[in-house]
C-alpha cells in the first residue's frame, strides 16, 4: 500500500492540451513581428496572429521539466530570470517555494560573466549589516548612515535572491528571451544550459530547451512556470528522500559494526 502511495506522490503533475489552450499559451505575436526561426513551432496564422502548436509546447515542456527535475535531484542550482511586469510577481512567488535564486528586477550586466562583481556587491551588503549591528552607525553622521542604508536597499533590490549564490548556476530558466538578451548571451558564453519560454517574436537558436509559448499573458506564464517549479520541487524531494535513506543505511551499518565488536568475547590476560 505504501509503495502505491509513494508512486502516486512521485508522479509529476502534468498540464493538458486543454489547460494550455485555456491559459492562452497558443497566442503568438503579429505575423509582422515574427522570427522565422520559430516557424517549426507555429501551427497556423489567424487574423494576422501566429498560433503556436500546443502539441509541440506539451512535448517540449515535458522534455524541459524532466531535465530540470534531474538537475534539482542532483543538487544543482537553477537561476530563474523574469523581469517583465507580467512575470516578475508570478516567478518570485513560485520560486520562493523551492529556494532557488531568481532575478525579477533589471538584469545586472555581468551578473554571470563577471560573477566576482556580484560577490563584491554581496560583501558590501554584509559590511553594511555588520555596521548596523556593531554600533558603527551610531558613530557616523546621519547623512552617511542614510546613504549606506539606501545603497544596501538598492543592492538588495537589484540582486534579489541571487545574493545567496556562492557560485554560478548550473542552469538558467528565462521568461522572454527577447527581453532578456543579455542574460541569454552571458549564459551562452559560459555554456550554462538555457531553459526558456520562447514566443513567436523571439529567436530559439542557442536555447537548449525551448518551450514555445505566449510569454506576454500572465495566465500563460503562470501555467508554464508552475509546471517548471513543480518539476524542480519533485527533484528536490527525491534528493531529500535518497539522502535520508543513505544516512539511515550508514547508521545501520555503523550499529551492526558496533554490535559485532561488542559481541566478540574479550581475551583474558595471561597470568605469568
Amino acid at each position: 500500500m505504501e509503495g502505491k502511495q509513494l508512486k502516486k506522490k512521485q508522479k509529476m503533475p502534468r498540464v493538458t492540451f486543454e489547460d494550455l489552450l485555456k491559459a492562452g499559451v497558443h497566442f503568438g505575436h503579429l505575423k509582422s513581428k515574427w522570427n522565422p526561426a520559430m516557424a517549426p513551432y507555429i501551427f497556423m496564422e489567424h487574423n494576422g496572429i501566429h498560433i503556436i502548436d500546443l502539441k509541440k509546447t506539451l512535448a517540449k515542456l515535458d522534455e524541459a521539466t524532466k531535465a530540470l527535475k534531474q538537475l534539482a535531484k542532483s543538487g544543482k542550482k537553477i537561476l530563474f530570470v523574469a523581469t517583465k511586469k507580467q512575470a516578475k510577481d508570478i516567478v518570485a512567488d513560485k520560486v520562493k517555494e523551492i529556494g532557488m535564486p531568481y532575478i525579477t528586477e533589471r538584469w545586472w550586466g555581468g551578473m554571470l560573466t563577471n560573477f566576482q562583481t556580484l560577490r563584491k556587491a554581496v560583501k558590501k551588503i554584509s559590511q553594511i549589516e555588520k555596521m548596523e549591528r556593531d554600533g558603527t552607525f551610531e558613530k557616523i553622521s546621519k547623512r552617511e548612515r542614510l546613504q549606506l542604508i539606501r545603497l544596501k536597499e538598492k543592492l538588495e533590490k537589484r540582486l534579489g535572491s541571487v545574493a545567496d549564490m556562492t557560485k554560478l548556476p548550473s542552469a538558467i530558466f528565462i521568461v522572454d528571451v527577447h527581453k532578456e538578451k543579455i542574460a541569454v548571451r552571458e549564459a551562452q558564453k559560459l555554456n550554462i544550459p538555457i531553459f526558456a519560454m520562447v514566443d513567436t517574436n523571439s529567436d530559439p537558436r542557442g536555447i537548449d530547451f525551448v518551450i514555445p509559448a505566449n510569454d506576454d499573458a500572465s495566465e500563460s506564464i503562470a501555467i508554464i512556470v508552475n509546471e517548471v517549479v513543480e518539476a524542480v520541487k519533485e527533484g528536490l524531494e527525491e534528493r531529500k528522500r535518497e539522502l535520508e535513506k543513505m544516512q539511515q543505511e550508514q547508521m545501520e551499518k555503523e550499529k551492526k559494526s558496533e554490535d559485532k565488536a561488542n559481541a566478540q568475547p574479550r581475551k583474558r590476560p595471561i597470568r605469568k
